[in-house]
């Protein structure tokens, strides 16, 4: 089965999960939570999406997302091109997205940080969130590294598999990172028993050492490191991460230079944002 393909099943399990969860919350807004996972459903790279495509990805009926699609079209937040007979992200959904970034104000300050890392280490550092079941990359730092990296602002990754998702959950209370393992589990089938033991390993080392390790786990051909961040006041968890070849990103550079690098980096942040370091 295609990635493509393993990401929308998972999306659409997620979906269905949560969906039920909420049905007995006579607050929550179901139209609008579908309105919102449409939009969601845009990725980065995609150009349009036609009906068919959303409804294969939110799980929601065809008809339904015909109805959310024309709304959004209305209201500014969807282009239709009638030729394709598909849509597009329009300007009024691209500011919203700005705007959060915008007001995601460590970004601005761990950029100079990432950049000084990226060019010393000639490899790519990337700042990521945790969105669900996955973690969602919000900024990246290429630096002077000749290593084509394919994921941008707004890529999501797998936290099981991934040295930044790793990272993430390290830093879980344990009965929110049980909850979250829990959920994973079932996106693995057989795969999942090698996939926990690797993902408790590293999520143990990262405990210990202040980084996890993904060696190949998500893409073969990528090794990276990664170490979270707490914000002091509480406003969320973040994760840093560094990766490429296996060629560069050997055992021995990885654990003489990554790791340390990384851990520099979010103590230096972490004493930025406590006010102890200007």
């Amino acid at each position: 089965m295609s990635t493509s393909m393993n990401d929308d099943a998972e999306k659409i399990a997620q979906e269905e999960e949560e969906e039920n969860s909420l049905k007995g919350d006579r607050k929550f807004v179901v139209a609008l939570a579908r309105g919102l996972e449409v939009l969601r459903s845009f990725r980065p790279r995609d150009g349009f999406l036609g009906n068919q495509e959303i409804a294969e990805r939110t799980g929601l009926p065809k008809p339904t997302v015909t109805r959310i699609t024309y709304t959004l079209c209305r209201l500014g937040y969807l282009t239709r091109v009638p030729r394709l007979g598909k849509y597009q992200l329009a300007p009024s959904a691209i500011t919203l997205g700005y705007s959060a970034l915008a007001n995601l104000g460590i970004r601005q300050i761990a950029r100079p940080f990432m950049d000084e890392m990226a060019e010393r280490l000639a490899a790519p550092v990337a700042m990521g969130i945790r969105d669900r079941v996955r973690a969602l990359y919000v900024d990246i730092s290429r630096g002077s590294s000749a290593f084509t990296f394919q994921l941008d602002i707004g890529s999501g990754i797998p936290l099981a598999q991934s040295a930044m998702g790793r990272a993430l959950l390290s830093v879980m209370s344990q009965a929110e990172r049980e909850a979250t393992i829990e959920r994973l589990s079932s996106r693995y089938g057989d795969d999942w028993p090698g996939v926990e033991a690797e993902m408790r390993g590293e999520i143990e080392t990262c405990m210990t050492l202040g980084y996890a390790v993904s060696v190949g786990a998500w893409r073969p051909g990528i090794h990276a490191v990664a170490a979270p961040l707490v914000a002091a006041d509480g406003s969320g968890i973040y994760a840093f991460n560094c990766g490429g070849p296996p060629y560069q990103f050997t055992e021995q550079f990885i654990h003489e230079q990554v790791g340390p690098a990384l851990l520099e980096l979010t103590r230096s942040l972490a004493s930025v944002l406590n006010g102890t370091r200007r």
